[in-house]
């Protein structure tokens, strides 16, 4: 019982938020105040993508496929995001952990100037050929005059995307994840409050439509911008940026080019990877394409936290790795992994027993069930090994090693899951099962070869 108070008031103490010295505190309690915030910084954008489609839902159909459409356009705008976002974790942790904060500042301020260019370039770009690009995807022409305001809005809007996801990744390399966690609720908590306003509007402001719903996220999103602008900027913490910061380095943003395409790659090459699957699961009919979409929501849902937990890693890794101290950053990854592996062991248990009930929460279609119940059984019998391949490959981001998370990701899930899934469901006519088993062996082959390959230790080479 006195445990587990303790346990409650760390986890208190963690969502509260105060900097430490991750280099020489606890790693047990290192690994939970690092962890807590980040898992909840993760629901909370989850959330965010659930309330826009619950709002949008109420104006119809072609609301619905614009906002699918301009979401998987956004993608790539996401993989830039990430990418940059990984870069300052890891650039960031390094220099807090040498601490050399006034360098850490300048590196931040650095960051948000190649971030915004980027941005702003892509931006101008996706907002001037909207309805090109919403055509280009399929989009029919209903479709498109119902949504290229919402298009252009959203792609104008993307600074604020590319930012959030930036900073909040200098944040949590700074070992400051509290402050990105609030910036992430700011946020997504102005999107829920002003969704049904600017969408179906109040008193005698008749609304926007779906205008509004891209007017809501570019706001809340630039609100929590805001937030986080103001904690760089007020002086009060180990990371900020003062007047001596504005300096940029043509040798540093090349710096963060490097890190960031690498980061950038392993998001794409994923993203590309589920893509493929859904394209080939789609060939066994509405009913199956129904049920692996609603094993892959169950799964990204039952995921976040796994992911907060390697987030840790990440910081860790580079702090320690900044004070010199390699053999205590290679101890924070190993335990981390063991609390994550422990986690997707009980989330097997979990589908394995209640699969069917989960489910049938989301469908009524007995077919479209049983399809869900399969992957998720199936694919989840990989979790373990999930769990182990998620903290490699944070760790290998922390340290700066984007390169190698990449080729992995090329070489298992390009050369190796798209051709078995394909062997499996149509040559030797396992049909969606087949994708299945390919994704849960393919995913826990990934964990396997990031494994071995951490072992090697190269990573702890890496300059950044």
């Amino acid at each position: 019982m006195h445990n587990f108070q303790s346990f409650l008031k760390l986890i208190w103490f963690a969502v509260k938020g105060k900097e430490q010295d991750y280099t020489t505190l606890s790693i047990k309690r290192s690994i939970v105040l690092l962890a807590i915030p980040m898992i909840l910084e993760m629901v909370m954008e989850s959330l965010f993508a659930v309330v826009d489609i619950f709002f949008v839902g109420k104006l119809g159909s072609n609301a619905l496929a614009t906002v699918g459409l301009t979401e998987s356009v956004l993608m790539i705008i996401y993989a830039v995001g990430m990418g940059v976002s990984i870069a300052a974790t890891a650039m960031v942790s390094r220099r807090v952990g040498e601490r050399n904060y006034h360098q850490a500042g300048s590196i931040t301020f650095q960051l948000i100037a190649t971030g915004s260019v980027l941005a702003l370039l892509m931006g101008a770009l996706a907002t001037a050929f909207a309805g090109d690009i919403l055509a280009l995807m399929g989009a029919e022409p209903e479709v498109i005059a119902t949504g290229i305001n919402y298009a252009r809005i959203i792609f104008a809007g993307n600074i604020a995307i590319i930012l959030l996801f930036l900073i909040n990744g200098a944040f949590r390399g700074a070992g400051q994840p509290h402050l990105a966690m609030r910036a992430l609720w700011l946020a997504n908590g102005a999107n829920i409050v002003l969704d049904p306003l600017l969408i179906f509007g109040v008193g005698s402001f008749d609304g926007l439509g779906l205008e509004g719903a891209a007017w809501a996220t570019t706001i809340g999103r630039s609100i929590g911008v805001a937030y986080q602008l103001y904690h760089l900027l007020n002086g009060r913490h180990l990371l900020k940026i003062t007047r001596s910061n504005f300096i940029l380095s043509t040798a540093v943003v090349m710096r963060i080019l490097r890190v960031s395409s690498g980061g950038m790659g392993q998001f794409l090459i994923d993203s590309a990877s589920w893509i493929f699957l859904t394209r080939l699961i789609a060939e066994f009919g509405s009913q199956a394409l129904a049920g692996y979409t609603i094993a892959f929501r169950v799964i990204t849902f039952t995921i976040l936290p796994a992911w907060g937990l390697s987030s840790a890693a990440a910081t860790l890794v580079g702090q320690n790795l900044g004070a010199q101290k390699g053999k205590r950053a290679e101890l924070a990854v190993w335990l981390t992994a063991r609390y994550n592996v422990i986690f997707m062991a009980f989330i097997t248990l979990v589908f394995i027993l209640f699969g069917e009930h989960l489910s049938g929460f989301f469908a009524q279609d007995p077919e479209v069930v049983s399809v869900a119940t399969e992957a998720l059984k199936i694919i989840t019998l990989g979790y373990v090994f999930f769990g182990l391949g998620m903290v490699m490959i944070q760790a290998f981001n922390g340290a700066g090693d984007t390169k190698t998370p990449s080729i992995i990701n090329i070489v298992v899930l390009w050369f190796i899951e798209i051709p078995l899934a394909y062997l499996l469901a149509i040559q030797f006519d396992f049909g969606a099962t087949g994708a299945f088993i390919a994704i849960a062996f393919c995913h826990s082959f990934h964990a396997l070869v990031s494994w071995w390959l951490f072992r090697k230790g190269n990573w702890k080479n890496v300059k950044v």
